[in-house]
């Protein structure tokens, strides 16, 4: 057998995810906070009715658990704005993908969900979203200079990534949860 055994609930079913379009605005930063609100919400859709074990489960050696997207989308979060923006000292990376057995998922998504309010927080009270956002990684440089870029990131991009990369893991927790128990996200 190519994938590990799913623990499966029954039949191929469609979640609920409401479809809430983020509106036009004229406010940026708002804007931006709503498409990054809307990728979270498609994230978090993924873990609803899951048990611990199934928000841990992956297929062998493919794909990520649940729960360890929601944990790794809360840490990056907090090195983006509290680290690269805020200019908070954080230490390196640790493995958020792959929890051990004592995690919980109500404990992840309450996380997930106290960040995001953080997050949020900190972008309203930002002066604007051109602000340079040059804090390091432990002693490491700013993430311009990682990346080979000649001037800093500024907040309005640090809100791109965000929204990319919690987009690219919704995809990755939609795939997880239909290979779990066959439910789709989307009909």
């Amino acid at each position: 057998m190519l994938l590990a055994e799913a623990p499966r609930s029954g039949s191929e079913q469609t979640a609920a995810v409401p479809f809430d379009p983020v509106p036009p605005s004229s406010d940026e930063r708002e804007l931006l906070l709503g498409f990054l609100h809307r990728q979270r919400t498609e994230v978090v859709a993924t873990a609803k009715g899951l048990d611990d074990d199934q928000a841990g489960w992956t297929p062998a050696g493919r794909l990520l658990p649940i729960i360890g997207i929601i944990n790794h989308l809360t840490h990056v979060e907090a090195r983006w704005i509290d680290g690269r923006y805020l200019g908070r000292p954080f230490g390196p990376r640790t493995e958020e993908l792959h929890l051990g057995t004592s995690a919980r998922l109500s404990e992840v998504l309450d996380a997930y969900r106290a960040r995001a309010a953080r997050t949020d927080a900190a972008v309203r009270a930002a002066p604007g979203l051109d602000v340079p956002c040059v804090g390091g990684e432990g002693d490491g440089p700013p993430a311009h200079v990682l990346l080979g870029l000649d001037r800093p990131l500024d907040l309005r991009w640090v809100l791109l990534h965000l929204i990319e990369e919690t987009a690219h893991h919704a995809g990755h927790a939609d795939a997880t949860r239909e290979l779990l128990d066959g439910t789709k996200m989307r009909g």
